[in-house]
Parts: structure tokens; C-alpha cells; sequence
């Protein structure tokens, strides 16, 4: 006879649970994940929250250790709630930080499993650009950085393992040869001809290398073993924001189309493009 993982009160012969204990557990997580959502983009008073939520886990069999991971689920809820709504605004940040400040949470690394805090610091670098004010987010880098910076530049955001694509030209040829062949064995002829093709040039995209891409207030920077360049905002041509990535191509007789793959587009376009407007 098992006992129930959840009661721990006898579930059965060759039972480990109550099915009735199961949807309580699964619900009563949901519950918790939800009035933690609700309690950020709301009236923001964790003193209430931290007494739903221990009556909630004490009720549906959650144990503390598992309470962690509804926290960050709940942050992600709310994080997502307030941007549906277009960028955060100021109040919506002082929300997040109370969360935050509350809870201590040892740098953040439990709500920021899902990258929420990423995106409210990406949020409010573009709310500044909209508002004309150059973001300096003041970013913690570990070792140094590849890139010479000038004295007024400074870093806003940083991607590291980047894929870096370049357009190429490719020429193949396509026709025929004509000449006389020379029987030389038994079965096998030499034919002494000319290759009468014509060159057929078609583009393709070209990965490079990979590499640490840079955004600062005033360039595009990339930096591998294989590559090193920069790019003013101003000499910026096109821009093509992709789910995971941007199209690039800088003003210039010679240059080639340009993908950098493995960052997040949206953000990269909306600060490159608006930043070449101040």
C-alpha cells in the first residue's frame, strides 16, 4: 500500500497519489504564480502576497524549495502584462523595483532565469532614446572588451556569440566543350578541348564567424579572431530587424549586405534607428 506524494495519507495499492491532491498541488501553484502577477502590476503590497502565498503552499501540499521557480514565473507574468501595453512606463518600473527590493533576491538570478529583467532594462534604454536622452546604462563587464572606444562613447548593450553573415558573389560556369577526342587505350580517350561556359554569378549569404556585437551611443561595433570593424549610426543604410537577429547594410560604393545572427533584433533595430536620429 503507497502513501500519497503529495498527503502522504495512504493512495492505494500500487498508487503513489491522490488524483484530487494532484489538481490541488497543480492549481494551487497557478494560484500563487498569478497573485504574484497581479500583485507587481497592482497595489505592489508584498506583505499581503507573502502570507497568500504561504497559505496557498501550506494548503496544496507545495513545499518551500519549490516556491523559487513561482516567483520567476510570476515576474515573467507581470513583465509581459506591462509591456503588452507598449514600452514600460516609470510607473511600471518603480512596481518591479519594489518587487525586487523586497525579496533581496541574491542578483536577481531567481526572477531573471527567463531573461524579465533584460527586458525591462531593454524597455527603458529605448524609452529613454524615444525621450531624446543618451542611455547609459552603466553595465557590470567582466574582463575587457576588444574594442578602443572614444572618450565620449560608451557601452549600452553587448551580444556576445554572435553569428556573423556576409553577402558573397559566387561564379560558376555553364556551357560546353568541343574538340577531338584521341583514342589512347582500350576503352578510354583523351579529348584535347576548349570550355566554351559563360560565367553565371549568383549572391548568397556567407557565414563568417562568430563574435561579440556591441552597441554604444554612437556605433555598431564587431569583434572576432577573424573580423573587427565598426560601424558609425549614421552611415547605417538599411536595417531589417529578425526574431533573432538584424540585416544590416552600411552606406558605401563596395559594401555587402551584412547579417548578424543571435541577438535580439527588435531591440537592436529600435536603438540603432533611433539613435541615428539624435
Amino acid at each position: 500500500m503507497g502513501n500519497c506524494i503529495f498527503c502522504g495519507q495512504k493512495a492505494g495499492f500500487l498508487k503513489k497519489k491522490h488524483k484530487e491532491c494532484e489538481m490541488n498541488y497543480y492549481s494551487g501553484k497557478q494560484k500563487i504564480i498569478e497573485i504574484i502577477s497581479t500583485t507587481i502590476t497592482g497595489n505592489s503590497d508584498f506583505a499581503i502576497l507573502d502570507s497568500e502565498i504561504n497559505s496557498i503552499a501550506d494548503k496544496n501540499f507545495i513545499k518551500k524549495n519549490e516556491i523559487d521557480s513561482l516567483y520567476t514565473k510570476g515576474f515573467d507574468n507581470a513583465v509581459d502584462t506591462f509591456l503588452s501595453e507598449g514600452l514600460l512606463t516609470e510607473i511600471s518600473e518603480d512596481k518591479i523595483k519594489k518587487y525586487r527590493e523586497h525579496y533581496n533576491f541574491e542578483q536577481d538570478r531567481i526572477i531573471d532565469q527567463n531573461g524579465s529583467l533584460q527586458k525591462v532594462a531593454k524597455s527603458s534604454i529605448i524609452r529613454e532614446i524615444l525621450n531624446g536622452t543618451i542611455p547609459d546604462p552603466k553595465l557590470n563587464i567582466d574582463g575587457t572588451l576588444p574594442f578602443l572606444l572614444q572618450k565620449s562613447e560608451h557601452i549600452i548593450w553587448l551580444f556576445p556569440n554572435v553569428d556573423f553573415y556576409e553577402q558573397r558573389t559566387k561564379t560558376v560556369y555553364q556551357g560546353g566543350s568541343q574538340g577531338m577526342s584521341v583514342r589512347i587505350a582500350k576503352g578510354l580517350y583523351y579529348r584535347a578541348s576548349a570550355f566554351k561556359g559563360q560565367p553565371i554569378k549568383s549572391e548568397e549569404m556567407t557565414y563568417i564567424c562568430r563574435g561579440l556585437f556591441a552597441l554604444t551611443n554612437k556605433h555598431v561595433y564587431f569583434a572576432s579572431q577573424m573580423k573587427n570593424f565598426k560601424v558609425p549610426y549614421n552611415k547605417v543604410l538599411t536595417i531589417t530587424p529578425y526574431e533573432d537577429g538584424i540585416g544590416m547594410q552600411k552606406d558605401g560604393a563596395n559594401t555587402k549586405p551584412q547579417i548578424f545572427k543571435g541577438l535580439d533584433g527588435w531591440f537592436t533595430y529600435n536603438v540603432i534607428s533611433n539613435l541615428n536620429q539624435l
